[in-house]
């Protein structure tokens, strides 16, 4: 069984929808899906906040490339274009671990390189799985409290925003 984590974000159009097309688009594979979360934009770019949540999806079949090129398509089917690095964007999905995988595959780095730093995903994570362990890095839970308290205050919980039964 692969199991992987992805998180999706948008601030560009209907955000709630384009996280609900990520999450029908997953349907087959979704083991459970957090609470959607108002984030600020992360890097230097002027933008809008960004919705974030965090899937898990599991497949006996799927590896990582696997993972990978459904995340792709999530976003090629939201319109998705990569102009601006960091920059607004209709639809981000990213592969953040797939079962205990480490690779430096310049397509696909696992775990993601930058997962343990963000808050955006480990708030989400955390809330949909409390017991989370981020491969090589540890605690979800530990690895968020080490994040300064202003970033992950800034991710804040939106009621009522539910994307999946």
């Amino acid at each position: 069984m692969s199991s992987a984590v992805l998180s999706i974000g948008s601030n560009i159009g209907d955000r709630l929808a384009e996280l609900r097309s990520a999450v029908a688009a997953l349907a087959p594979y979704l083991t459970a899906v957090s609470p959607v979360f108002q984030t600020p934009p992360w890097g230097p770019v002027a933008q809008q906040p960004f919705f974030n949540a965090v899937v898990l999806v599991a497949d006996p079949a799927a590896g990582p490339a696997d993972w990978l090129a459904r995340a792709q398509a999530c976003e090629q089917a939201a319109g998705r274009t990569r102009e601006q690095r960091w920059g607004p964007r209709t639809l981000d999905v990213d592969v953040i671990t797939v079962d205990d995988v480490r690779s430096d595959d310049p397509q696909l780095t696992l775990p993601h390189p930058r997962a343990a730093e963000r808050a955006f995903v480990l708030v989400p994570w955390w809330a949909v799985d409390p017991e989370a362990q981020l491969p090589g890095r540890g605690s979800v839970l530990q690895l968020m409290q080490a994040l300064p308290e202003d970033e992950v205050a800034a991710v804040r919980l939106l009621p009522g925003t539910g994307l999946w039964p």
